[in-house]
C-alpha cells in the first residue's frame, strides 16, 4: 500500500464536471494497492496517517495530526502509483492491485479512517480532476 499524504489549505475532485468531495483544511491522500495488501496493512496506515505530525502547533514547529486540528481528509484512489517506467518510457501497473480487491481496501480503508475524522473522496475507478492547495508545500509518502 502506498499513500501520498498532502497537507492542504483545500482540495476538491471532480467526476464529469461535478464536485464529488471537497474538504478545506486537512490532507489529501492518494491511495494505491498492491498485492499482499490486508486489513493489517490498512490498520498500519490509518494509524499512520490520522497521527501523522504534519501541523504546526503554536510554536511553529509540525507537532499536530489532523485530528488534532480538527481537519479533514480527501481520499483518492489512484492505482498510477504502482507503475512502473523502469524499462521503456510506457508505465507497466502489474503491481497494482486488481480493481475488484483493490476497491475493497479502498472502502475498508476509508470507513476506519472515518472513525476519527471527517472523509470525503472520489469515486473509485472514475477519471477524476483533483485540485488542490498545498500548504507548506507538505508532501510525504508512506509506504508498507
Amino acid at each position: 500500500m502506498k499513500v501520498v499524504v498532502q497537507r492542504v489549505t483545500s482540495a476538491s475532485v471532480e467526476v464529469l464536471g461535478k464536485t464529488v468531495g471537497s474538504i478545506d483544511k486537512g490532507i489529501m491522500l492518494l491511495v494505491g494497492f498492491t498485492s499482499g495488501d490486508d486489513s493489517n496493512i490498512i490498520d498500519y496506515m490509518v494509524n499512520k496517517v490520522i497521527n501523522l505530525r504534519i501541523f504546526d502547533d503554536n510554536n511553529g514547529v509540525m507537532n499536530l495530526s489532523v485530528k488534532d486540528v480538527g481537519g479533514s481528509i480527501l481520499s483518492v484512489s489512484q492505482f498510477t502509483l504502482y507503475g512502473d517506467a523502469s524499462k521503456g518510457n510506457r508505465p507497466s501497473y502489474a503491481k497494482a492491485l486488481n480493481s475488484e480487491q483493490a476497491i475493497k481496501l479502498y472502502e475498508e480503508f476509508n470507513d476506519k479512517l472515518r472513525k476519527h475524522v471527517k472523509v470525503e473522496t472520489g469515486i473509485f475507478g472514475s477519471y477524476m480532476q483533483v485540485s488542490l492547495i498545498n500548504d507548506g508545500p507538505i508532501t510525504i509518502i508512506l509506504e508498507r
